[in-house]
């Protein structure tokens, strides 16, 4: 079968980190082609996608997804796009309409649905209430992606510019795991401000979402989904998830291994592999002795806990632990 030949657009955190390691894992299915970086000092330039590529990733700032995604579907390419697809609906369900038209696949990139914890997650709430692990019906569903930040990174996310702070960048995680464990809510109630003061006051550094759904909707009783993110969170580790259900809740801290795993792999490189190798790749590495993690695979101190009532009133409570490795 002949492999799907890659065009990356951006060369920044989300094209080294996220996407360039698994192209290249994955030899027998895709091929990395290009890597196509923006040249800011050019503000009217030209590019063209060659025949022989299929896929264009996308992993520029959010503002430039619209205009990069339509223009390769255009040029009839797949495309993945990071996530947010784009800054509004009505932009998004333009690119989808389009894609279509074109028969070609338009797909957000979402890695947040392969971590670790979540995957924990989504297999323990997929156990039948009679397996002795089972929260019961859940009740209530807490979400945290909190950090400890004083100033600001520089980036274009601290920017005031279309689907720029928090919201759209860890809040987009967020959601779209609690979409896909428990559906569309009823109604929304959010709150997103500058909490630090810095920046531009418009730029969104912290926020709380609820997610209100009706008895009957996702769960036979009334229910509410929480998402939070907080940028003067002085603990470690991070609070990550609280899952209330009738027979027993589920508390998890830290955040998934596979991001850091994967920043390290580009800044040190790993059995001799550097940046630039994840780019044009390298013969085979000189053996090494270094010892390496298992990759996406969480240390036990890291494994979320389960508690359980062991009767009706309460009055002792079953501890153990969870993980999905």
């Amino acid at each position: 079968m002949e492999t799907i030949k890659c065009c990356a657009i951006g060369a920044g955190l989300a094209t080294l980190t996220f996407h360039v390691p698994f192209i290249l894992a994955l030899p027998d299915l895709f091929t990395l082609h290009s890597v196509l970086e923006r040249n800011p000092r050019t503000p009217t330039g030209t590019s063209y996608l060659t025949a022989e590529i299929g896929l264009v990733l996308i992993g520029t700032p959010n503002d430039t997804h619209y205009a990069l995604a339509k223009a390769a579907l255009e040029a009839g390419k797949h495309v993945l796009v990071d996530k947010p697809v784009t800054p509004t609906v009505k932009e998004a369900k333009e690119l989808g309409e389009l894609a279509k038209a074109k028969g070609k696949v338009l797909y957000a990139y979402q890695n947040a649905r392969w971590n670790q914890d979540y995957l924990a997650l989504k297999k323990l709430l997929d156990l039948p209430e009679t397996d002795p692990l089972s929260l019961g019906t859940v009740i209530e569903f807490e979400s945290h992606y909190d950090r400890y930040r004083l100033g600001l990174k520089g980036s274009w996310k601290d920017e005031p510019r279309p689907a720029a702070g928090l919201i759209y960048d860890l809040g987009s995680h967020l959601i779209d795991q609690t979409l896909v464990l428990f559906g569309r809510p009823t109604s929304i109630t959010a709150f997103a401000s500058n909490l630090r003061g810095i920046g531009h006051p418009d730029v969104d550094d912290n926020f709380t979402i609820y997610m209100h759904y009706p008895a009957g909707s996702a769960l036979p009783y009334r229910f509410t989904a929480i998402l939070r993110s907080h940028p003067l969170s002085a603990r470690s580790p991070q609070l990550r998830y609280i899952v209330r259900g009738q027979k027993g809740s589920y508390t998890k801290y830290g955040i998934d291994v596979q991001e850091a795993q994967l920043r390290a792999l580009v800044s040190s490189g790993v059995h001799g592999q550097t940046p630039q190798s994840l780019i044009t790749p390298v013969p085979a590495a000189v053996p090494t002795t270094e010892s390496i993690p298992v990759y996406g695979f969480e240390p036990e101190e890291c494994w979320g806990t389960l508690q359980h009532a062991s009767d009706p009133n309460g009055s002792a409570i079953v501890t153990s632990s969870l993980a999905f490795n």
